[in-house]
C-alpha cells in the first residue's frame, strides 16, 4: 500500500533525526574508516644549526655555513669568514672544496655505466683494467662500498699533516702512481670481508670511467651531472689550484698545538682526484643530493643497489651503499648522502631517500676532528627539527651520532 504524505514525512524526520544524532538506521551504510594521517615533516631547526655552525668556530673553524632545502623552501645561516686575511663574511653562495662528496659523483657516474651495460658490478676490476690489482677477486663493487682491501695511501702520505700537504699542493700524479703507492702498502682486509675506507678504492673508480668511455673524468662529470642538473657552480678543474669566483678560503691546523693556521686553499688535489677534487657550493650539492635521491639521476634498481647498505660501525647508524653514506638519526629519519675532507675544509651533503629535504654544511678548516664532529649536529637539527624531552633511546641514538668523532675522509691528527 503507498505511503501517505504524513506517513513521509514522519520517516523522513525520523531519519533525519538519527542522523544528526550520529545514530545511523539499520540500513544506512557504515563510513569508511579514515586514511591514517602522515607524519608531519618537522621543520628544520635553525637555532640548532646555527648551534652546531657556532660550535664549528669555537672549536677552530674561522667560519662556518649551512644551506636547507625543503617543503618550506630554502634556510641559510653562516657564521665566521670566509677570508682571515680580508675578513669577509661567510657567505652560503660561495664555492669550495667538497673532498670525497666527490666519491658520490664518481658513483653516479660508473653506476650510469652499470646502467648502459658498460660494466658488471659484480665482475673483477682486472676485466676492464687488465693486471692494474694483485687479485682477481677485487670487484667493482668492492671499490664502491670500500670492500676492496686496497690500502689508504693518504695515511702514510699525510702523516705530517702540514709538511704532507705542503710536498703534495703542487704536485700532479698519475692513477697508477696513486695505485702504486696503496700497492706498496698491505692490503687491509679480504676482498668482501669487511668495510675499510680507502680513497684508493675511487682512484680505481676514476680509472674505470676513463678506460670505460675514453675521455676524462671532468667530460663525465660534465656530461651526465653538471650540465643535466644545471650546476652553475660545480667544477672540476685539476690539476688547476685556483677556485674561481666568489669562494671559501680553507684553513689546515697543524699537528702542533699552538701553531698557526696554514691557507691551503689553492692546490692541484691531484692526490685525491676522482676520489676528492670537486669543487661545488651549497645550493648546487643540495640540488645534487636531491636530484639523485628522487631518481633524476639512476634507473630505479640502479638506485635501490646504490642505497642498499652495511654497517661501517658498531652503533647501527653509520651505513655506506654505493659511494654513500647513510646516517639514521635520533628521530628515525634517514639521510643519503657523503661527507668531505680536504685539506682546509670539512663538508656534509644529505637528502632524505624521498629527495624532498636536504642539507649541506661547511666549516673551513680541517685536521681538527672535533670541528668535524659538532658539524655533523647540523644534520639532527635540519632533518629532526626542535628537540622536545627525549625518550631514554632517542637520547642515546642522539648522542651516538654527536658524541663521537665524525668519520673523515683523510688522516686525523687531532
Amino acid at each position: 500500500m503507498p505511503l501517505t504524505t504524513h506517513r513521509r514525512l514522519a520517516m523522513s524526520a525520523t531519519l533525519i533525526t538519527a542522523l544528526a544524532c550520529g545514530l545511523a538506521p539499520a540500513t544506512a551504510v557504515a563510513a569508511a574508516p579514515a586514511a591514517p594521517v602522515a607524519p608531519a615533516t618537522p621543520a628544520p631547526d635553525m637555532d640548532g644549526v646555527n648551534a652546531a655552525l657556532n660550535a664549528a668556530m669555537a672549536d677552530g673553524a674561522p667560519g662556518a655555513m649551512a644551506r636547507y632545502t625543503g617543503p618550506g623552501g630554502v634556510r641559510t645561516a653562516t657564521v665566521g669568514v670566509r677570508d682571515r686575511v680580508s675578513g669577509a663574511p661567510m657567505d652560503s653562495r660561495a664555492r669550495f672544496r667538497i673532498g670525497s662528496v666527490s666519491k658520490t659523483f664518481s658513483s653516479v657516474v660508473l653506476l650510469q655505466l652499470a646502467d648502459e651495460k658498460r660494466l658488471e658490478l659484480d665482475a673483477p676490476v682486472n676485466r676492464y683494467l687488465p693486471g692494474l690489482l694483485p687479485d682477481d677477486r677485487i670487484t667493482v663493487r668492492h671499490l664502491l662500498t670500500h670492500r676492496s682491501g686496497l690500502a689508504d695511501y693518504t695515511n702514510a702520505m699525510f702523516d705530517k699533516t702540514v709538511p704532507g700537504f705542503e710536498a703534495v699542493r703542487n704536485h700532479v700524479f698519475t692513477y697508477h702512481e696513486l695505485v702504486a703507492l696503496s700497492l706498496a702498502e698491505p692490503r687491509t682486509t679480504e676482498p668482501g670481508a669487511a668495510y675499510k675506507y680507502s680513497n684508493a678504492n675511487f682512484v680505481v673508480v676514476g680509472m674505470l670511467i676513463e678506460k670505460l668511455t675514453g675521455t676524462p673524468v671532468a667530460q663525465q662529470y660534465e656530461r651526465r651531472i653538471i650540465k643535466p642538473l644545471r650546476l652553475r657552480n660545480t667544477s672540476y678543474v685539476h690539476p688547476e689550484t685556483r677556485i674561481d669566483g666568489r669562494h671559501v678560503r680553507g684553513y689546515l691546523h697543524p699537528d702542533e698545538a699552538g701553531a698557526p693556521l696554514v691557507d691551503s686553499t689553492e692546490q692541484t688535489v691531484s692526490w685525491a682526484q676522482s676520489a676528492g677534487a670537486v669543487i661545488s657550493d651549497p645550493a648546487d650539492l643540495n640540488t645534487f643530493t636531491s636530484a639523485l635521491m628522487r631518481g633524476r639521476l639512476l634507473s630505479p634498481p640502479m638506485l635501490d643497489a646504490m642505497t642498499t647498505v652495511t654497517p661501517t660501525d658498531t652503533t647501527q647508524t653509520r651505513f655506506y651503499g654505493l659511494g654513500l653514506r647513510r646516517y639514521d638519526l635520533s628521530c628515525g629519519a634517514q639521510v643519503f648522502g657523503h661527507t668531505g675532507t680536504v685539506q682546509g675544509f670539512y663538508t656534509y651533503a644529505f637528502a632524505t631517500r624521498d629527495g624532498r629535504r636536504a642539507l649541506s654544511a661547511m666549516a673551513n678548516t680541517s685536521n681538527r676532528g672535533s670541528v668535524n664532529t659538532v658539524l655533523g649536529g647540523t644534520l639532527e637539527a635540519a632533518f629532526c627539527g626542535k628537540k622536545t624531552a627525549p625518550a631514554a633511546s632517542s637520547a642515546k641514538m642522539s648522542r651516538s651520532l654527536t658524541a663521537r668523532p665524525a668519520e673523515a675522509d683523510l688522516p686525523e691528527r687531532r
